[in-house]
């Protein structure tokens, strides 16, 4: 008896610094219910860049990115999309104003600390930011266990500058497609104004907002209550 080909899909991105571990119980979760799932990558450490496509089976085409993974995406991708779930993501992650220019000297001091060789100690002040309030020993493996190689350096820098120049949805976005946006209530990593701008941009989202929840998302009933909403809105 052959095995039914799934109709619907899911491809997860991962945010600055992450890689596709942190997906897994997001997969599991996707197996149980017979969808397919893939997860983009960065290659930052151990595991090497993996770019997810469509398959040309799936009817509903779902992407699931967090922080600034929707902005690491091609457009080809994007515009295949059925529905779009963003997590403690951003249009634009500069804001206008004084913040915004707080926020860019903190991004090139960033990149100051890569391309000195600093980027273990970078990334662990980092996620201990992300992971707040809970501790970063809550957060899944990433690339930070293993060590960044000189390359995976080089790749936090280019992505470091995408980061920076965001703004607006990604190209090749779609208009017509569903769309759920979660907000970290304690997120320190996205200014409140740059999570306002997503949500203007995306005025038929319906938001949720997770309290108590930093900027990493570490509710371990997010996996099960975002695919439940995916399997509600399909016909």
């Amino acid at each position: 008896m052959s095995t039914p080909t799934p109709t619907t899909q899911l491809i997860a991105a991962h945010g600055w610094a992450g890689d596709s571990r942190a997906w897994q119980p997001w997969a599991e979760l996707a197996a149980e219910r017979g969808w397919a799932f893939s997860a983009a990558g960065r290659g930052y450490g151990e595991l090497p860049p993996h770019e997810p496509s469509w398959q040309l089976e799936a009817q509903q085409r779902v992407v699931i990115g967090h922080s600034l993974g929707p902005h690491l995406l091609p457009p080809e991708l994007w515009e295949h999309a059925t529905c779009a779930v963003w997590l403690a993501s951003f249009a634009a992650f500069v804001p206008e104003g004084r913040a915004g220019r707080s926020t860019r000297a903190a991004l090139q001091a960033m990149g100051q600390r890569i391309a000195a060789g600093d980027s273990t100690a970078l990334l662990r002040d980092f996620f201990r930011e992300a992971a707040a309030p809970h501790p970063p020993s809550a957060l899944p493996m990433g690339p930070l266990e293993q060590g960044i190689n000189p390359l995976g350096q080089q790749r936090l820098l280019e992505d470091l500058h995408v980061l920076q120049q965001t703004a607006g949805l990604p190209m090749g976005y779609p208009a017509a497609a569903r769309v759920l946006i979660v907000e970290a209530a304690d997120d320190r990593i996205v200014h409140p104004s740059s999570r306002a701008a997503l949500r203007a941009l995306l005025p038929q989202a319906q938001v949720w907002s997770l309290e108590p929840a930093g900027h990493c998302l570490l509710d371990p009933d997010l996996p099960k209550r975002v695919l439940e909403w995916i399997a509600d809105g399909q016909p």
